[in-house]
């Protein structure tokens, strides 16, 4: 049987004793959600199978459906030998959207709540060897206002910018293998003026831990750290210097041995920093070229059908002349990153915020605790060069957001790390925030132009939103959502259907006149310190990508990278502080 998203699914931190649960697991829909009273974790009926790790209103989940599921069910049977039960048996969900329940030949594992951070839970005192059989709850209620889900529709039908709902598991489950005595975690803080790394190492158990470091095959540096208390700092000098830049991932390899425990990681030379109104990369000025990819795909919603569909979206930015994306209203998942990470392929890291009451103050713990895992899981991707938890914080039910809630998830990400920029919330309405981002749908580009030159009420730009957020002269800023030209391929009839920003262009040459006009008027802009046009590719009913839903480019995609890819004002090295 061929096994769905084989691929080791986080690969910042692989051993090699692992086993992939993707694959047929039995299903049941609980519409009652009184699937707890009558303990179907014991004795319930699974009558339909689905395809795991795709979420069940997928074409490849097998299931296709569409309308609300209050609550899903999944079994499978877990093998096990004797031998492998003298380790830590440890049991992965890269994701489970949204609250999840885990049990293992009817006791309960324990539980989660979150639909977009990894989870697991230490399964030896449920198991024995032979067979076993793991039983899996999901509720998920996006019109609840006590969960974040992005993009999903909370309409039956997908509309305007909100799509095909995701239920249950969305990614990759897995075991892995373990000694008593192992590697739990590590973090990576590159020194290039030091020509070093430190690497903070967390373990369980007394013991040292042997580290190597090599680039292409050639060793680089070694180090050894004793831990007494499970956590320590190793600091290793580099042989050779190799920075991690705009399309060029130049990766180190490391190899950590603890004992028996060995596990294998990577991580890359570069800093980043905010130096007046520029953005800058290993020092060097670089403008954000970005554009806006969701993360849909149309055979399986939330999860990419395969790991090249994940490289293959990086391709296409990069075929267009990105130097980057936002990765908006989802946080996705390490494959992605990791793929971004080899391309040199600059992203945000961001989250699902919408459907989320920013009015309530239980908001705090319906988000906080999923976001900071999401910070611990990404934190050594080199691609990642600002944090942005929130995106346009629109009043939930005519109820304004409590703005105590933006501060303190800001203050918590850059106390989580430090060396990265943090947006509180992308576009509306800022609270705290490392570089101040607006969005701007103008389709004219005298328009944009206007918006941006000229006096303004606060000395740089027009602000939509300055009743309710307020500009410090002199902070870095950027469009962060433009453009989003309507430009269906559909036919006539259904094209109307199609949603989208402004009239859509007579023809190819139309479109291009427009998309210059706007992009040459935020890359000549002497304090701009990046776009990201809205978007790469259609999604359903959105229909303003530079490709299909499919991935098809609508135009070539030559002359957008020629556009996108003219110098920008603000890359001079002298520049306004």
């Amino acid at each position: 049987m061929t096994i769905p998203r084989p691929e080791f699914p986080q690969p910042q931190f692989q051993r090699s004793q692992w086993r992939n649960l993707n694959g047929w697991w039995q299903f049941a829909f609980d519409f009652g959600n009184s699937g707890l009273d009558r303990e179907f974790y014991r004795t319930g009926e699974f009558p339909e199978q689905i395809q795991v790790p795709f979420c069940p209103e997928s074409e490849l989940s097998g299931l296709n459906f569409h309308d609300f599921m209050p609550a899903v069910w999944y079994q499978q049977t877990l093998e096990f030998t004797a031998a492998e039960l003298q380790q830590v048996v440890r049991l992965h969900f890269g994701a489970v959207d949204y609250e999840c329940r885990v049990f293992i030949n009817g006791q309960e594992v324990g539980q989660h709540r979150g639909g977009y951070a990894p989870f697991y839970f230490d399964i030896n005192d449920y198991v024995q060897a032979g067979t076993n059989r793991l039983t899996v709850y999901a509720a998920d209620d996006p019109r609840s206002g006590r969960q974040p889900v992005g993009k999903q529709s909370r309409f039956y039908y997908s509309r305007g910018c909100d799509y095909t709902r995701t239920t249950g598991i969305w990614q990759t489950v897995w075991l892995e293998f373990m000694p008593q005595q192992h590697l739990q975690a590590v973090q990576f803080y590159p020194n290039i003026a030091g020509q070093q790394v430190a690497l903070k190492i967390q373990a369980v158990g007394q013991g040292t831990v042997q580290a190597e470091i090599s680039y292409q095959g050639r060793l680089c540096g070694t180090g050894e750290l004793t831990l007494l208390n499970g956590t320590g700092i190793l600091t290793i000098p580099l042989a050779e210097l190799h920075l991690w830049e705009v399309g060029h991932g130049r990766l180190y390899d490391v190899s950590l041995t603890y004992g028996v425990d060995q596990v294998q990681s990577y991580f890359g030379m570069r800093e980043v920093s905010l130096t007046g109104y520029q953005f800058r990369l290993n020092k060097r000025p670089v403008f954000q070229r970005f554009v806006l990819d969701q993360g849909f795909y149309p055979q399986g919603i939330y999860t990419a059908p395969t790991d090249a569909d994940l490289k293959r979206d990086i391709a296409l930015g990069q075929a267009a002349g990105f130097n980057g994306a936002r990765l908006h209203e989802k946080a996705f998942e390490p494959r992605y990153l990791y793929h971004c990470d080899q391309a040199g392929y600059l992203v945000w890291g961001e989250m699902a915020n919408w459907g989320l009451d920013f009015s309530d103050a239980r908001a705090t713990t319906d988000f906080l605790p999923e976001w900071q895992t999401i910070l611990a899981r990404d934190f050594n991707h080199p691609a990642i060069v600002t944090w942005c938890p929130f995106n346009e914080t629109w009043d939930y039910q005519a109820r304004p957001q409590r703005p105590e809630l933006l501060k303190l998830l800001y203050q918590v990400t850059k106390s989580i790390d430090p060396t990265r920029p943090c947006i509180d919330t992308s576009g509306n309405y800022h609270v705290i925030t490392d570089i101040y981002d607006v969005h701007d749908y103008a389709q004219d580009p005298a328009v944009l132009k206007a918006h941006f030159s000229g006096p303004q009420t606060n000395g740089e730009f027009w602000d939509e939103h300055d009743a309710r957020q307020h500009y410090q002269l002199g902070q870095p800023f950027c469009v962060s959502e433009f453009g989003g030209i309507k430009w269906p391929e559909a036919k006539p009839a259904a094209a109307k259907k199609a949603w989208g920003y402004g009239d859509t262009p007579q023809d190819v040459p139309a479109f291009i006149a427009r998309y210059r006009g706007l992009v040459e008027v935020l890359l000549q802009h002497p304090k701009m310190l990046g776009f990201c046009y809205t978007q790469l590719y259609d999604v359903e009913q959105e229909q303003n990508g530079l490709c299909t839903y499919e991935r098809q480019p609508k135009l070539d995609l030559a002359i957008i990278k020629a556009i996108n890819q003219q110098a920008a004002a603000i890359e001079q090295e002298s520049m306004p502080q």
